[in-house]
């Protein structure tokens, strides 16, 4: 491995980093997953990527960028995107949303089918599938739940159901004992989700801004919750519009707390706090002007 360039402007960091470069990092990412990454970011950037210089035995942000730009190396691309993804998350994080999915769900009089559109490291899904159980009172209720992510690695750890056993420590300690087994010996400080609770979530990985989708609905409810911050109005104003023809005339879509989609699409409307459904008076409208 070459010696690094060193950042002449800040001497603690091995490799040099300008503005241009974190332009170009801005720029492909956009292009690449919808991410629009504000100036603040600029830090954030510089440390994960640095990582993938080291890994790959690079000298500079240039070299490395003009390697993935080659198109020569799609494994690259993947560790990149993955880079620049956050995964902040939480079981039953928002959990204003999980009473009003419950009561949803028995009104429905077939099985449930779920989208969870930005799944992380596994905790929103398998909340979803707890929330399921309960509401069902059993460990097979009669809901599918699919998971999807762009970045590959938490997918991993998403499908292993297993976690640290401080992930736990907000949750009511009966509700602990029915989803996880402890683990032992070597694995003691461990937690997994029991098997039943595995089988009902499938994980996928998903692009939302992939032509294709590798998922079919009609969906019962989809949630996209703290994702769409990182996209511009327009990005989100796209996806939006490909949510609504994927989910049943009564499907909810659940949002984060930060997040209005009102102003990004006219396909929904307000149902509660941070939950949409389709304004079918909207669609009815433009089924109207278009004939």
């Amino acid at each position: 491995m070459k010696a690094a360039l060193q950042n002449k402007s800040d001497p603690d960091k091995i490799f040099e980093f300008t503005p241009r470069d974190f332009a170009r990092v801005r720029a492909m990412i956009y292009r690449k997953a919808g991410i629009s990454l504000s100036e603040s970011k600029q830090e954030m950037v510089y440390s994960r990527l640095a990582r993938r210089l080291r890994a790959k035995g690079m000298t500079s942000f240039t070299e490395y960028l003009d390697a993935l730009e080659s198109g020569r190396n799609a494994d690259e691309w993947e560790a990149f995107t993955n880079a620049l993804t956050t995964n902040l998350t939480s079981f039953f994080r928002e959990a204003h949303h999980f009473p009003i999915l419950a009561e949803h769900a028995l009104k429905m009089k077939e099985p449930l089918t779920i989208w969870c559109s930005a799944s992380s490291t596994g905790e929103e899904p398998y909340s979803i599938a707890m929330t399921m159980c309960e509401a069902f009172d059993t460990l097979t209720p009669p809901v599918t739940i699919v998971a999807t992510d762009i970045d590959t690695n938490v997918l991993e750890t998403a499908a292993s159901g297993v976690y640290t056993i401080d992930r736990l420590e907000k949750m009511p300690k009966d509700r602990a004992r029915r989803f996880f087994q402890k683990g032992k010996g070597e694995r003691a400080g461990l937690v997994r989700v029991r098997p039943e609770l595995r089988q009902l979530v499938s994980f996928k990985q998903l692009n939302l801004l992939g032509n294709a989708w590798p998922i079919t609905g009609p969906f019962d409810v989809i949630f996209c919750r703290n994702v769409m911050i990182y996209f511009d109005k327009p990005t989100q104003g796209k996806i939006l519009s490909r949510f609504a023809p994927l989910m049943k005339p009564q499907g909810l879509l659940f949002a984060g707390h930060s997040e209005n989609f009102l102003y990004a699409t006219d396909a929904f409307r307000l149902r509660g706090k941070t939950v949409y459904e389709l304004d079918h008076r909207r669609s009815a409208a433009g089924m109207r002007n278009d004939t």
